[in-house]
């Protein structure tokens, strides 16, 4: 699911959302603030060029690495971005052929499961949703014998129902006021710039405004929530009026599709526009090459963050830029993603080379667990490393599953696959390094990366700072990739390992108890540590071998004589 973050600071009723994170537009220190060197800055950045300099100082060479990138679509022209998209060799580009066999036509980029002959897929429902709808007449119908046979033969069912109508009808109100309330909001923005009549947004400039009536009273009241903020504080009316606008627009723009159709039971657009059989979850030719989709910013933003290129007088730059190719594949709705598509977008990218899939996206109920599950079983036999966004909701993930997860319960003391790094987000604030929205657990969420203020690729050639656990895991998936690249016999639990106790700690705020490696993530370390535990003795191992074999060798030859 693609989130914006609302920090919501209640005043009379009235909340302002921070929907991006509002920064500096020239700061080019900031742009690239989670490159940096801990030891030498004391900023929490991931340590990204000492990596490449340990690495190429050992003679290393690096390999390709493609990564896949299961998210709402990317924008694969992007100027910061063409030059490190993935292209499938052995398919011509817009023929209308399956040149390669692989069941998708003119996959060149990569592939869409959101679409079909009749379009793609924008908005979706939620997964409690779906829930809802499918179950209740199972649990809550006419038959009231029936229902509590049904709920007695399918306990597990009726506990995710039970939660999911909990979810649905809670959080489904919350969409329908938040739209009300910002649509207000909206409204009376005009109000607000004749208010100031050309003032500065100062405390003392709105001291001396008298409103004349009470929808003049509502703006006032949003003027002087609004002059708490120091990014607008002070500012001439116009630029007020531009930061409302752009905040109001994001607002809107989350929570009407999640009140017109995200909760609702009647809005079902799969049917329609895919045209697949979607309760058959072992179908998975289906879908278009549209890799953009509808609203590609999310993915094309987690993009840029592993493999973005310096374009112009932009100075953003992934990761991995150096070694990885992205591979798209779009899965993820304006909504909730459906289990099945993820399966499959996992599979498709692991069949067609990612050695690395990064999973921006979660929710709190997943009826097709056991088919994504068994994608990441899949993924694990083949070697790809799997990297997943803790989620936003700033909960324990122990006690709030955040799906899909690599632990089937969270009574289980390890994960049941070796192949998922889950991870949290982290801002450039040491005294408050945990991002407030950011999910947690000591267990369950492996290790903390950069996820606020993050400065990437978005649509239409552009950028913006964005923030969220969607943020920090493809920081760690660009992560990975550096040192895959360099040392290509590294298996996805030895790069989990060497990212985990290589962290660098914080105990601030019991920062040290929020995951298995009390810190945030450095790739330079972790390359280290990689190199000196597994690439050389991977390289001795075989150096070992070869040796036996001429001894083994040796002693035939004496026995023949």
């Amino acid at each position: 699911m693609k989130k914006i973050l609302i920090a919501a600071a209640f005043y009379s009723g009235f909340a302002i959302i921070a929907a991006q994170t509002v920064a500096p537009e020239n700061d080019k220190d900031l742009k690239t603030w989670y490159h940096k060197d801990y030891s030498t800055t004391k900023v929490y950045g991931v340590n990204t060029e000492n990596a490449y300099k340990f690495l190429e100082s050992k003679g290393l060479k690096p390999k390709t690495v493609v990564v896949g990138v299961l998210d709402s679509g990317v924008e694969v022209d992007h100027p910061g971005l063409a030059k490190n998209m993935w292209k499938n060799p052995n398919e011509v580009p817009n023929n209308g052929k399956d040149d390669d066999g692989n069941g998708y036509i003119d996959d060149v980029y990569g592939w869409n499961f959101l679409g079909g002959k009749n379009g793609d897929i924008d908005v979706d429902n939620m997964e409690v949703t779906r829930v809802v709808k499918k179950y209740k007449p199972v649990f809550e119908g006419d038959d009231s014998a029936k229902n509590k046979e049904n709920q007695t033969k399918m306990p597990e069912e009726f506990a995710m129902y039970m939660k999911s109508k909990e979810i649905f009808t809670k959080k489904g109100e919350e969409a329908k006021q938040n739209l009300q309330l910002y649509t207000m909001i909206n409204n009376a923005i005009p109000d607000m710039v004749k208010l100031l009549n050309g003032k500065n947004l100062t405390k003392e400039n709105l001291a001396g405004i008298k409103p004349a009536n009470q929808q003049e009273a509502m703006a006032m009241q949003v003027l002087s929530q609004v002059s708490n903020d120091p990014q607008i504080a002070g500012k001439s009316s116009a630029e007020v009026e531009k930061y409302l606008k752009d905040q109001m627009k994001e607002a809107l723009d989350y929570f009407t599709p999640q009140a017109e159709k995200g909760f609702n039971l009647d809005f079902d657009p799969r049917a329609s526009i895919v045209g697949d059989n979607y309760d058959d979850y072992s179908e998975k030719k289906y879908g278009n090459n549209h890799y953009e989709g509808p609203d590609a910013k999310h993915g094309t933003h987690v993009a840029g963050i592993i493999a973005g290129l310096a374009n112009g007088s932009e100075n953003q730059y992934g990761v991995a830029s150096r070694v990885a190719k992205i591979m798209t594949v779009r899965a993820v709705p304006d909504g909730d993603e459906r289990d099945k598509d993820v399966a499959n977008a996992v599979r498709y990218a692991v069949d067609n080379g990612a050695k690395i899939l990064n999973m921006s996206f979660g929710k709190p109920v997943s009826p097709g667990k056991n088919v994504v599950w068994d994608a990441f079983k899949y993924a694990e036999s083949k070697g790809v490393l799997l990297v997943k966004a803790a989620g936003n909701e700033n909960e324990d993930i122990a006690d709030h599953q955040y799906f899909p997860t690599n632990f089937k319960s969270p009574m289980d003391e390890k994960p049941f696959i070796s192949n998922m790094i889950v991870v949290g987000a982290n801002t450039n604030n040491a005294d408050a390094l945990k991002a407030s929205f950011s999910n947690y657990d000591a267990k369950m969420v492996d290790v903390f990366a950069p996820g606020d203020k993050i400065y990437s690729t978005v649509p239409d050639g552009k950028y913006e700072y964005l923030q969220g656990t969607s943020m920090a895991s493809p920081v760690v998936a660009g992560s990975a990739a550096v040192l895959l690249a360099y040392m290509p016999n590294l298996k996805p639990d030895q790069i989990i390992e060497s990212l985990v106790k290589t962290s660098n700690a914080n105990t601030t705020n019991g920062f040290d108890k929020l995951s298995r490696s009390a810190g945030v993530i450095d790739v330079a370390k972790a390359a280290e540590y990689a190199y000196n535990n597994f690439y050389k003795s991977n390289a001795s191992s075989k150096s070992t071998k070869k040796e036996k074999k001429q001894k083994l060798n040796k002693s035939i030859d004496k026995s023949k004589l």
